[in-house]
């Protein structure tokens, strides 16, 4: 099956006009054109596609992933390369994952503490609380708060 710009780029989520700057920049080389120069996207073109969006979201630019293109357009001879650049974003993806993990952390606590104050009507109810009265999943935010350096301690 073929599909245009607009059909692609509603199967991606993504505007069309993205695709026509895809293409723009050389990232689309394997996109067939029909006799009247219109793009015409295949069922494996999706997947190629859903590649690219991925690098594009784990941070990689236009250039690199342009690199990347031309990489795969070497077949076989770049596998090792491909491999690596895959590895790499794998764990750029886990270290930014871990951050947010740890910003959620933060967040669930601060959610948690100015809920307490509020059905409290004053801070003071939550300032004075001992750390094993903090529910668990707050605790590790405590900690990285320094309200709580020693999980062993009951206060903070």
């Amino acid at each position: 099956m073929l599909y245009t710009v607009g059909e692609m780029a509603r199967l991606l989520g993504i505007a069309a006009s993205t695709l026509r700057y895809y293409d723009q920049e050389g990232l689309l080389p394997f996109v067939e054109r029909s006799r009247g120069g219109i793009r015409m996207f295949t069922e494996r073109d999706y997947g190629s596609l859903m590649v690219i969006e991925c690098l594009k979201k784990s941070g990689l630019s236009i250039k690199e992933i342009k690199a990347f293109i031309v990489l795969a357009q070497q077949g076989d001879a770049s596998l090792e390369q491909r491999l690596a650049l895959f590895r790499r974003r794998k764990e750029a993806v886990e270290q930014q994952i871990a951050a947010l993990e740890e910003t959620l952390c933060l967040l669930q606590y601060k959610c948690w503490y100015y809920e307490t104050a509020c059905r409290a009507g004053t801070e003071d109810a939550v300032r004075n609380l001992l750390c094993s009265d903090v529910p668990v999943e707050c605790r590790a935010a405590l900690e990285k708060l320094n309200l709580c350096p020693d999980p062993e301690q009951n206060t903070k």
